[in-house]
């Protein structure tokens, strides 16, 4: 592409402060990518994929684990190729599995990670039901060997809080249900621990709130205001199950809020982002 044909593609589009968020690299404002699936059979697609969006995408993030069903010279490719396009590449809840085999495993697992150019590791509280500290010595462990952490966290409330599926006639009545104050999980010890990983050098938590951001329109806005006040907005990452939910969270946080996103919906939120949008 010329830079004339360039200039004419991004011409509505400028990284400053004033604006929405500076140029890459980025502290705030992040979009991660979640990793198409194909790409490790099609490394060219990926290749297009970066230069077409590569400038709206701050991290791409391995998922399901797809890195060890690959050769680690493939893997070493593609993050390569992402450092080349001023990404981040984050390894994905992965290493859990290889902390039921012992601590021995998971360093020479973070090694391999070093080793094949990833930058950022997480550690899903959720399916790793560690004690506290334990959790802590981990977050220290990954950092000792150069390596981002980030534990994932995941926000839970009573299930009445969620509208019930089922299609039904435009118009027709759905009796209200009243808003559940009890919480399966208590955010406030979400946060304690969250505030203690940070703190041990954790350097962003990733919030898993699928069950909030599934029903954006119910979405139970005083969780993630908690969140958010309590942790900072440079510190926390929500994942964005659609446009909805993504909508939702740049209107109320603006365009420096971190997202998680399919790669499917990072132009959309790069659209949501700019400031032309909200004109």
């Amino acid at each position: 592409m010329g830079s004339f044909e360039r200039f004419n593609y991004y011409r509505w589009k400028r990284f400053n402060e004033d604006e929405d968020r500076p140029e890459k690299p980025r502290r705030y404002g992040l979009t991660e990518m979640r990793s198409p699936d194909y790409i490790f059979l099609r490394h060219g697609s990926l290749q297009d994929i970066m230069d077409s969006i590569g400038d709206f995408v701050d991290g791409l993030k391995f998922s399901g684990g797809s890195q060890s069903l690959t050769p680690s010279s493939v893997v070493k490719e593609i993050t390569d190729l992402a450092h080349r396009h001023n990404m981040y590449v984050s390894s994905g809840d992965w290493g859990e599995h290889l902390l039921r085999a012992g601590p021995a495993s998971f360093k020479t697992y973070l090694e391999e990670c070093r080793n094949v150019g990833f930058d950022t590791i997480e550690l899903n509280t959720m399916s790793l039901k560690l004690p506290e500290e334990a959790l802590l010595r981990f977050v220290r462990l990954i950092k000792s060997f150069g390596l981002k952490a980030r534990p994932v966290f995941a926000v839970n409330f009573d299930s009445t809080d969620i509208p019930a599926r089922g299609d039904r006639a435009f118009g027709a009545y759905i009796v209200p249900v009243q808003q559940s104050s009890e919480k399966v999980e208590d955010v406030d010890l979400l946060i304690r621990k969250a505030e203690r990983c940070l703190d041990a050098g954790a350097d962003m938590i990733m919030i898993d709130a699928d069950d909030v951001c599934m029903y954006p329109d119910s979405l139970r806005a005083d969780i993630i205001a908690k969140i958010i006040s309590r942790l900072g907005l440079d510190k926390t990452m929500f994942e964005a199950s659609d446009v909805r939910t993504s909508e939702w969270f740049v209107k109320r946080y603006g365009p420096r809020v971190n997202l998680f996103v399919d790669r499917s919906e990072v132009m959309n939120l790069e659209r949501l982002r700019s400031p032309f949008f909200h004109m």
